[in-house]
């Protein structure tokens, strides 16, 4: 299946069974902005948990908080936001259309590859076993034309960045001759830089009211939080702060589906040390996350790391977690070394003292901070992702016909378990009601009985149910039922009173957790 079909089908398959919806669609829409829906909003809380139960629960020396999306105004003048939170903004004089710059040299320089990809292939194909991949691709003069129009655009663009010439990314476009994506056209304006945060007003009359912003992270609530937490938590070094919450940002292109909103969540920790201890804690905290995605049972070909090729110039490593999606390895994690830049900037404008004193080192100093941060949209579009399956099974007439199965992880399911009454009738549907009763403070579950028992399982299919309850006529005899599995859909017979301990081997998130210690 073709990758752009793919990601249509997903967000179809979304909207069908009610995990995401347009937000204000009655209204014809927002653009960029999206509700979650009812197993949306389960399979998103499911995550939350998971990450929260991570960071906050495994570890002693991280802790929770919550913080306001309303900050001082200066905050954001500490942070550099104020004057460094723009993006290079292009236009298409005939599409209309907008675009980011570097976003648009950064997708030529896929397609490079995405060229050098086509040629290792055909080799593959015609030499067999005896193709010798490294040896084609320091050898082929294709393939070397391409690897060398990939990095010499790649160091133009890092310079153009750096040095923050918007001249020299408008130059970059022209030179590949990057045409718009959707008419073609290479009729481009100049590049100019574009701030991404929402301006709003504090105060009862507009015309007397202090500009304040959505914040466009949530980092910033940790660090200005710091000092609090650190004393009346009594914590030592090293220590973390854990949140979750919404940021905003008015994207230049707010696209593909979930992945880049004006509206978003974020499950970022900031982990303060002591200086020149960052590097160390840094390798930890990147094979710690990796565990974490890993541990999902996600295959792992959909993952990889990616070194920054510019680092913030607040910074000194930096490394990225991309995830497959239908439109290529974008980053959906970041472990970023930010050394001591924010503690020092709100020390230095607020002119309070925000530091740390080390009994071993008999000495206070501001604390080195590394940072996780990773979408927890993006998160839930890369479960959706690899969840999506479509499959030819079989019938019991010899046939076969297809099925849509989201293979979620069962402890991240939005329903962990489906009751249902084989017939409408008999008491069936009151044995039903009493099973999930016994069942619903441990598990998340689901009673339907309308529909055949096939058409029932295949909704539960769609949803992404790993395992579903059939009562039937023995069940009122013996006290079994059956329990069907999502991924292999066998069938097996148990009694009733052994589905908890059954159904607490499966989903429950401890297992989850246990892969990570």
């Amino acid at each position: 299946m073709a990758q752009e079909d793919l990601f249509k089908k997903i967000i179809a398959h979304a909207k069908e069974y009610g995990f995401i919806f347009q937000s204000s669609e009655i209204y014809d829409g927002l653009s960029a902005v999206y509700d979650y829906g009812q197993n949306g909003a389960q399979l998103k809380n499911n995550i939350k948990q998971y990450w929260w139960d991570a960071m906050v629960k495994l570890n002693e020396n991280i802790v929770g908080l919550d913080s306001a999306i309303f900050m001082h105004p200066d905050t954001w003048k500490a942070s550099g936001h104020l004057s460094a939170f723009n993006d290079p903004m292009i236009d298409n004089k005939d599409s209309k259309k907008r675009y980011r710059a570097d976003e648009l040299i950064e997708d030529y320089i896929d397609k490079q590859q995405a060229k050098i990809d086509k040629e290792v292939a055909k080799a593959r194909k015609k030499f067999g076993d005896d193709f010798d991949e490294q040896k084609f691709m320091e050898t082929n003069p294709r393939v070397q034309k391409y690897r060398e129009k990939m990095e010499a655009t790649r160091q133009q663009l890092i310079k153009a960045l750096e040095d923050d010439d918007l001249k020299a990314l408008g130059q970059l476009i022209e030179d590949c001759e990057i045409a718009d994506p959707v008419s073609g056209s290479k009729n481009w304006t100049e590049v100019r830089q574009f701030n991404l945060m929402f301006e709003t007003q504090l105060g009862s009359l507009s015309d007397g009211a202090n500009k304040i912003y959505l914040r466009p992270e949530t980092a910033q609530g940790i660090f200005v939080n710091y000092l609090n937490v650190q004393k009346t938590g009594r914590m030592k070094l090293p220590f973390g702060i854990a949140q979750i919450g919404k940021a905003f940002r008015n994207e230049i292109v707010a696209r593909q589906f979930i992945f880049r909103m004006r509206e978003f969540e974020q499950m970022e920790m900031q982990y303060f040390v002591r200086p020149g201890q960052e590097k160390e804690w840094f390798e930890h905290w990147k094979n710690t996350r990796v565990k974490w995605h890993k541990a999902l049972g996600i295959d792992e070909n959909m993952f990889r790391l990616h070194e920054h090729d510019k680092l913030a110039h607040y910074a000194n490593a930096a490394y990225d977690i991309e995830f497959q999606f239908p439109f290529g390895f974008k980053e959906l994690e970041g472990i970023h070394s930010r050394t001591d830049f924010d503690l020092s900037q709100h020390q230095e404008y607020t002119g309070k003292k925000i530091q740390y004193y080390d009994p071993e080192l008999d000495k206070s100093y501001v604390p080195y901070v590394v940072e996780t941060s990773i979408g927890l949209d993006r998160m839930f579009l890369a479960v959706l992702t690899a969840a999506y399956h479509e499959e030819e099974v079989p019938k019991d007439n010899g046939k076969s016909e297809q099925r849509v199965v989201m293979k979620l992880p069962p402890a991240l399911a939005p329903i962990q378990l489906a009751v249902l009454p084989l017939v409408r009738k008999d008491g069936l549907p009151e044995k039903a009601r009493e099973i999930i009763d016994s069942l619903k403070i441990d598990f998340i579950c689901q009673y339907e009985e309308k529909d055949s028992i096939g058409r029932r399982y295949r909704r539960q299919d769609a949803i992404g149910t790993p395992y579903c309850i059939t009562v039937d006529h023995q069940t009122l005899e013996d006290n079994t039922v059956t329990i069907r599995d999502r991924d292999t859909m066998e069938q097996e017979r148990v009694a009733t009173d052994q589905l908890s301990e059954i159904l607490d081997k499966k989903v429950n998130m401890k297992h989850l957790l246990e892969k990570i210690l």
